[in-house]
């Protein structure tokens, strides 16, 4: 039996009524029912068919992972469209990591506070300065330079990651832009500590030029934090490594001829896609009409992920034993 794109097309004109294509064109029918694959199904249900591991690679001294954006070929590329949440395990080059959605937990374990280097004192005159921090390798986006001008005015920059254009991979190097200024006017390099920047105004006479940053010791990750569509590695890597965490993604779009990722969903999206249909004409007999069946499909669809949970036992001190004689736990066998 069909359960593809265009059986599901078919469904939907039985159940909302519309056999012609006047009544209800089929580029509509077909935004109605990836508007519920995309966007309603994976929220309304978490099911097991779209649990899979995401692996991305750490970079040496690269703390954090956004959504990349202009690289296709980069697993991190439109990650939080792709993905709609994260979760443990998470593992790093198969050893597993302690994994945190909280902010103030994981800034418990790994608190980052700022040290303070005097770079320069103002005179009146002077704008650029330049030099080598000695406090190295720096947090990219921990970076605040200030100092005050004559007019007792603060005066501020603070650091932007430059990123390759092409691959979205973040560089070593950093810009240094005003606080009310989209231009750069200076830059900084996160290895080797070494920056110059130009003030727009000079530092009044005798004011400290001072940069606030935050610098680590790099080493394998142990702990990885996720937060505003970004994963954080702690420590930060000191070299590349294979990052692996269990997420659920979102189920792909239905082109022509395709069937969803399971063929058992194909009437449940039809009533979805129906359902939306006569909201949008408001019909609201309609609605009701369709939703017992509707919540006897998605209880359908439901089962699988259900009955395959049932399967996991509850995680003791007990249930990680291997389980064969010669290593502990093998007497539960």
């Amino acid at each position: 039996m069909a359960s593809n794109l265009e059986a599901i097309r078919a469904k939907v004109r039985r159940l909302t009524r519309s056999p012609a294509e006047a009544q209800l064109p089929v580029a509509d029918i077909d935004e109605y029912v990836n508007t519920f694959v995309l966007y309603d199904l994976p929220e309304s249900l978490r099911l097991f068919t779209l649990r899979e591991n995401f692996t991305f690679y750490a970079q040496p001294y690269v703390g954090a992972y956004a959504t990349n954006e202009t690289n296709a070929d980069d697993p991190l590329y439109n990650m939080k469209n792709i993905y709609t949440t994260f979760h443990e395990p998470a593992y790093c080059d198969g050893y597993k990591m302690y994994f945190s959605q909280s902010q103030e937990e994981f800034r418990n374990v790994y608190p980052e506070p700022l040290t303070i280097t005097r770079v320069g004192g103002g005179d009146g005159v002077t704008v650029a300065f330049g030099g080598t921090l000695a406090n190295i390798p720096i947090v990219p986006g921990s970076i605040l330079v200030e100092s005050i001008a004559a007019d007792e005015s603060p005066m501020s920059l603070f650091d932007q990651q430059i990123l390759d254009p092409v691959t979205g991979i973040p560089s070593d190097l950093g810009n240094l832009i005003e606080t009310n200024s989209p231009n750069p006017v200076g830059v900084i390099s996160y290895i080797t500590g070494e920056y110059n920047f130009t003030f727009t105004t000079a530092p009044g006479d005798g004011e400290d030029v001072n940069i606030h940053l935050r610098s680590f010791q790099p080493s394998r990750p142990t702990s990885i934090f996720y937060f505003n569509n970004t994963l954080h590695l702690r420590p930060i890597p000191d070299q590349p490594y294979k990052i692996t965490i269990e997420a659920y993604k979102r189920p792909t779009q239905l082109l022509v001829g395709e069937s969803p990722e399971l063929e058992q969903w194909w009437q449940y999206i039809a009533y979805g896609a129906a359902i939306k249909v006569f909201q949008d004409r408001t019909d609201e007999e309609g609605v009701r009409m369709l939703m017992p069946e509707f919540k006897n499909q998605e209880r359908l669809v439901l089962r699988r992920t259900i009955v395959q949970q049932t399967n996991e036992r509850v995680s003791t001190i007990y249930t990680e034993q291997i389980g064969t004689r010669g290593v502990p736990g093998w007497w539960n066998r």
